[in-house]
This record gives C-alpha cells, sequence and structure tokens, in this order.
C-alpha cells in the first residue's frame, strides 16, 4: 500500500500528544463499533505520513495486516510502560519488549530530493521495512523515558473518558489536556451547559 491511502473508516488522526510514541498510544483510542483503528487498508500508512515517520506517497509496498498486528502491540507495551512510569511502577515485560524493538532495526534514513516546483523535500533512501519504522517509535520512547525532564511532563488527559497521555511542556506545566480544542472544549461546553442547568433550576 501506499502511506496516505485511504481505508474504509474514517479516522481523524490527531498527533498532539508532544511526542511520536505517545502519538502511536493515542490510536487506541478507538470510536466504539469502529474496531481497531490501525487495521485495515490504508489506515496505518495514513498513521505513518501523519506522525512524520514516512513522507507522503512513500511506497509501502511490503505492508500487510502482519504490520498493523507489530504497531498494536508495540502501543500496548508503550501504553503499559508509560502509564506505569507515570504511576511509579514497574512494567519490565514491557519495557523488555520496547528495548527489544529499539535494537531489532535502524530507523528510516531520510535524504532530500527536488520536488517538481524545484523546493527541497524530505524522502527516504528506502523503502522502508516494519522493524525500521517500530525502532524509530521504540528509540523515541527510550529518549522520552530515559530524559527526566522530559519524563517529569508526562501526563494523563483530566477529560472526561479520554485516556490519553501527552507530554506537558506549557510554562508552569499547567495544561490539564491532551488538546484544548478536543477535551478542553468538551469541558468548557460541559461546564456551561451545568452553568445554564443552575441558572434555569
Amino acid at each position: 500500500m501506499t502511506a496516505g491511502a485511504t481505508g474504509t473508516a474514517s479516522y481523524d488522526w490527531r498527533f498532539d500528544s508532544g511526542r511520536l510514541c505517545l502519538d502511536l498510544m493515542a490510536t487506541a483510542e478507538a470510536e466504539p463499533g469502529e474496531g481497531e483503528p490501525l487495521a485495515g487498508a490504508g489506515r496505518l500508512g495514513r498513521w505513518l505520513t501523519g506522525a512524520g515517520l514516512v513522507p507522503a506517497g512513500t511506497p509501502l509496498g511490503e505492508a500487510d495486516a502482519r504490520w498493523a498486528d507489530r504497531f498494536v502491540e508495540l502501543r500496548g507495551a508503550l501504553s503499559q510502560l508509560v502509564r506505569a512510569e507515570i504511576d511509579g511502577r514497574y512494567a519490565e515485560s514491557a519495557l523488555e519488549r520496547v528495548n527489544a524493538l529499539a535494537v531489532a532495526g535502524a530507523p528510516p534514513a531520510p535524504r532530500a530530493v527536488r520536488h517538481a516546483d524545484g523546493t527541497l523535500v524530505r524522502a527516504l533512501g528506502s523503502a522502508p521495512d516494519c522493524a525500521s519504522l517500530l525502532a524509530a517509535i521504540a528509540r523515541d520512547a527510550v529518549e522520552l523515558l530515559t530524559d527526566p525532564a522530559a519524563r517529569a511532563g508526562l501526563r494523563q488527559c483530566q477529560g472526561e473518558s479520554c485516556r490519553r497521555v501527552y507530554l506537558d511542556t506549557s510554562r508552569g506545566r499547567r495544561r490539564r489536556w491532551c488538546s484544548s480544542e478536543v477535551c478542553g472544549n468538551r469541558e468548557r461546553v460541559a461546564r456551561h451547559r451545568r452553568r445554564a442547568s443552575v441558572a434555569r433550576a
């Protein structure tokens, strides 16, 4: 498949968590009845493009259901590991899995090529394989979790029924939601409705 192709369902991927590994974790937030967000023709390719792992139009001819399964497996290990770090717990089996994937392949090497309009754009030196893409995400997690300053900014979204984890880089580290436009707006709307309901009572 080619990155950027569409699948049978519409997924509006969000990349607002602040780190690549956390953006992969966020793909677990499926709508009821939608099934696995990364499964199906084109969905994984769209996510890889949106996340910046592969430039738009990059051929992913080897990609199949096994690729999606491996990304889902990494997502599960990341979720266990990152949430354990937030809670001050250990998740050693998840840590071992992330470490194993981090060294299983070299992340794709970028190069600059001329676009039709003459500008330089990013391309990959060769078609990426699944192991190299997984390694890029796993290495991002290793860098995040071994950087004390970055690790201290890990937050669980306080939005109602949202389980996204994000990196709080705001001044004073007072950010409450994974996205002010999504979860923050929902809370503001809910607060307005509560006030209006009290005023009518």
